[in-house]
């Protein structure tokens, strides 16, 4: 017994020095059908650890799996016996007689192996366990145009799937990429409920030309009655037109059954005032091409607004087997002058691909009137150059009577006293009033006796703090006006000067947007030097004429 084990245990160690004297080759089925998978085995009788078969002469023929590997060692009374397998998945999508040829491992070499592959069975679909059917939307396509492949796997209902692999198709030439994850229905043919998984590719061709594009195979397995099976399927090819792009086309390529370009406006008034934003949205949509695809919406620049593009959104999705993508972009349109402007048409050119024709999708001409700001913003109050004094002046003006009507402790009779008392200064108010000279009488006077004030805008326009002046400019031309409401439009109504306007839309611009506007402060002062002046000597022609009238 010992002298046995010895005898064992020298076998083992001198395995290493043992070569391979045999090399088989098998198929687990001969024939097999078009399209099925079948396992070839290739088997050495010993221990291989360096070498393994070269596949890759399969290729030219068959789909070839991945390879496995497996080693087993048997004693048997004694007798050692070694194995070394290599195990590989093929299949063909075509009928006929194929040879798989020798292979040479450790210098051993197996002998090739003749293999018939058969039709698959042309019977009715009711009378198969799987089988499976392919499309493609639209039938020819354009280069670059996007189409949708769907593959509809079909399992017959009364049978359990345990399992099962569905390849990917394939297509030269071409872009095939998944669409979101495959979906589970059920579907009676002729009577008989099958379970149907549908899975989508977005195709998209890279080369004009006839393309096929190879149908997947489905193999796997079924129970029935506590019995397995195994079931295979194949679709058929479909050979796909790929037209070229015409010569005759410029500019981005765009090819699609349909595309579309649509707007929103906000606010939807054709009238709005300097400084007040418009949020323009507009929309592309387009048919039969990705997301990626889409070309950029360029804004035209129009003088007198101020363009903000905002963030752009590309996304397409299927539906009935069509892409459908979209482009929504937004843009900021800032008025900064009064006046009537003329927004340009967009006009974006593709490739009709039902009428085979070059196409325009427009958006027509707007044109906008923008008015002077009926609201301008009131600057900070630490800008203010009015002194404190003259509010608390302005509150102890008010009659003491007043403030006492709040109190809940006052007297009755005190509350008719103030009551009375505050008639009587809001009927002398009236009368004031009334007697006040208009703005037209006091106005040319006024503009006439200004250097005070121009001198003070003349210092404050040195110090370039823009709301510091704009506030003292709101002083000025309250002083001139007499006017408390919008009195810078009053004033600029007066003088009526076109410089003097757009100097001042800058100065609002610079302040109440983001607008990168650099107004002359130092201008300002001398077109109001100037104007004023025209004014006046205007106003003393008009008294000289009506004396000699």
């Amino acid at each position: 017994m010992v002298m046995r084990l010895l005898c064992c245990l020298l076998l083992i160690a001198a395995a290493p020095l043992w070569a391979a004297t045999q090399l088989q080759a098998s198929v687990d089925k001969n024939p097999v059908l078009a399209g099925e998978f079948f396992i070839l085995t290739i088997t050495a009788d010993d221990t291989i650890n360096s070498e393994q078969p070269d596949t890759s002469v399969l290729l030219k023929d068959f789909v070839v799996g991945p390879t496995s590997v497996s080693t087993r060692t048997n004693i048997i009374n004694g007798e050692i016996s070694k194995q070394t397998s290599w195990s590989v998945k093929l299949m063909t999508r075509k009928e006929g007689t194929y040879t798989i040829p020798a292979f040479t491992v450790a210098g051993a070499t197996s002998q090739p192996i003749e293999l018939t592959v058969s039709k698959r069975s042309q019977n009715s679909e009711q009378s198969q366990d799987a089988f499976i059917k392919t499309s493609i939307k639209p039938q020819s396509l354009y280069v670059q145009e996007a189409g949708v492949y769907t593959v509809k796997l079909y399992i017959d209902n009364n049978k359990e799937l345990l399992d099962g692999n569905l390849t990917t198709p394939e297509m030269e030439n071409a872009e095939l990429t998944a669409i979101n994850k495959q979906s589970e229905s059920y579907e009676l043919i002729d009577g008989k409920r099958y379970l149907v998984i549908t899975r989508e590719y977005l195709v998209q061709p890279q080369k004009s030309g006839i393309n096929t594009i190879t149908a997947p195979v489905f193999n796997g397995r079924i129970r029935q009655n506590y019995r397995q099976m195994a079931i295979s399927a194949m679709g058929e090819n479909v050979d796909v037109d790929i037209k070229p792009i015409p010569d005759n086309y410029t500019g981005a390529w765009l090819p699609s059954e349909l595309v579309n370009l649509d707007e929103q406006w906000q606010p939807k008034d054709d009238t709005v005032e300097v400084g007040t934003p418009i949020t323009r949205t507009i929309k592309l949509t387009a048919l039969g091409v990705t997301k990626e695809q889409l070309p950029d919406i360029e804004m035209p620049q129009v003088q007198g607004f101020r363009s903000y593009p905002d963030q752009k959104e590309n996304n397409h999705l299927v539906r009935d087997g069509r892409v459908i993508s979209q482009q929504t972009a937004s843009y900021a349109l800032l008025p900064q002058t009064p006046g009537t402007y003329t927004l340009p048409e967009i006009k974006l050119p593709w490739f009709n691909t039902k009428i085979n024709r070059i196409s325009y999708a427009t958006l027509p001409a707007r044109t906008i009137t923008v008015i002077p700001s009926t609201n301008p913003l009131t600057p900070p109050p630490a800008t203010l150059t009015q002194p404190q004094t003259d509010n608390s002046a302005a509150v102890t003006d008010m009659p003491p009577a007043v403030q006492t009507v709040t109190q809940v402790s006052t007297p009755a009779w005190l509350v008719i006293v103030a009551a009375v008392g505050y008639g009587l200064w809001l009927f002398t108010l009236v009368l004031y009033i009334k007697k006040r000279p208009t703005v037209r009488e006091v106005a040319p006077q006024s503009v006439a006796a200004s250097s005070t004030s121009l001198d003070e805008l003349k210092k404050v326009a040195k110090q370039r703090n823009n709301a510091l002046f704009y506030s003292t400019l709101m002083a000025y031309a309250k002083q001139q006006t007499g006017q408390t409401t919008r009195p810078i439009e009053h004033l600029q109504a007066t003088l009526n000067n076109q410089a003097l306007n757009e100097e001042i839309a800058k100065l609002r611009a610079k302040l109440y947007s983001s607008a990168d506007e650099h107004p002359d402060l130092a201008k300002i002062v001398a077109l109001l030097s100037q104007a004023t002046k025209h004014v006046k000597s205007t106003n003393q022609e008009d008294v000289l004429k009506n004396l000699y009238d």
